[in-house]
């Protein structure tokens, strides 16, 4: 009878993914004690292969995979990082008037994120959790299992699929909320992973996403810089390349989204040496995965921009490093009839002449009362 079970819940599962995924060759992992498994669409099998994002190849994605896979080992499942983030995020759903039964949930933060999506949370009745990693989502999963058999709270139906964020699988049109939380700086071609986004919504679908900006780790960025140059006589890209806040609201605008919104916001994490800013790091998945390879950082250059860490950016009060983490967040909705429109051109009944007129006499007024 147990096979008989368990032979009908992948059956069920196979059948509920079907109406999302456009391809999933391979299962597995099927979990026994909650409605939770891992499915390999066929964009995890084509990790790394440039041709399907175009000529943009700037990380290594096999890498990043590589670097998730170790953090699965590292990380913890209330990283404070993580959690900041994640329910600055989400916090956008209570602004939302309308439900989301399915979500999916892309890398980054996934399991900090779809632990939130409980108790009918903005109507969420089943998450796909995808990541590039298959040990991140083995480790998502038992904590998803053992959530399950200690909490009475009522949980959305979860999957977890094996997945690349530069070609997603779902399907067109079947989604109504993507969260993607942390992953979305790692990703070659965004301009076309938006764009993919878009498609997989169904009209008046939502997508969140947040994202490690320019700023991020300056202090990190200097440090490193300053002891190459004074020690090597040179400079190495050490921390990624991110994209600054001016540019987020035309990848919403290119991706095809509607009323596209940005805002972002500074985290500053404390550390008590330069260790463990490095250490964090590797246990967030966040190591240096630019393509271009760079040659390892000497001992004595190392240990020089930790003596300039400390220098320069030391918190005199608390003896600790602090490290900023910059935090770009997008909203932007798949078009529908329903959203509100721009007017249309030549509508406007008042020039900006003359409203610049009535508020230099409005001004003018206020300045001289009589």
């Amino acid at each position: 009878m147990l096979a008989v079970r368990q032979a009908l819940r992948r059956s069920h599962a196979v059948a509920s993914l079907s109406a999302y995924l456009t391809n999933f060759p391979a299962q597995k992992g099927f979990g026994n004690s909650c409605p939770t498994h891992i499915a390999t669409s066929a964009s995890a099998h084509a990790v790394g292969d440039s041709t399907r994002t175009g000529s943009l190849d700037l990380f290594d994605r096999q890498l990043k995979r590589a670097h998730r896979n170790r953090a699965a080992l590292l990380q913890t499942a209330d990283d404070p990082l993580l959690v900041a983030v994640t329910e600055a995020l989400l916090d956008r759903l209570e602004d939302c008037k309308r439900t989301f039964p399915t979500v999916a949930v892309l890398g980054g933060a996934g399991n900090v994120v779809t632990s939130r999506l409980t108790n009918g949370r903005a109507g969420i009745t089943k998450v796909l959790q995808m990541d590039i990693s298959p040990g991140m989502l083995q480790k998502d999963q038992a904590l998803a299992q053992a959530s399950a058999r200690r909490s009475a709270q009522n949980k959305p139906e979860v999957h977890f699929i094996e997945g690349d964020e530069e070609s997603l699988p779902f399907k067109a049109g079947s989604i109504d909320l993507i969260v993607s939380c942390l992953s979305c700086h790692w990703v070659n071609d965004l301009p076309g992973m938006l764009q993919q986004c878009r498609r997989a919504l169904k009209p008046d679908g939502l997508f969140l996403a947040a994202m490690f900006g320019g700023d991020t780790l300056h202090e990190l960025r200097v440090s490193c810089n300053l002891a190459e140059e004074e020690l090597q006589g040179g400079v190495s890209q050490r921390v990624s390349p991110l994209a600054q806040v001016r540019d987020c609201g035309s990848l919403l605008t290119v991706g095809g989204f509607n009323i596209p919104a940005v805002d972002v916001d500074d985290i500053t994490i404390h550390y008590k040496d330069f260790q463990g800013v490095v250490n964090h790091l590797r246990a967030l998945g966040e190591s240096n995965a630019v393509r271009t390879k760079q040659p390892l950082m000497r001992k004595a250059t190392a240990q020089r921009a930790a003596a300039i860490y400390k220098e320069r950016f030391e918190d005199q009060d608390s003896s600790t490093l602090p490290a900023t983490f910059q935090v770009l967040y997008m909203t932007g909705w798949a078009p529908h009839a329903s959203q509100q429109q721009p007017a249309r051109r030549g509508s406007a009944t008042v020039s900006f002449e003359d409203l610049q007129d009535a508020l230099k006499e409005q001004s003018d007024k206020a300045g001289n009362p009589k």
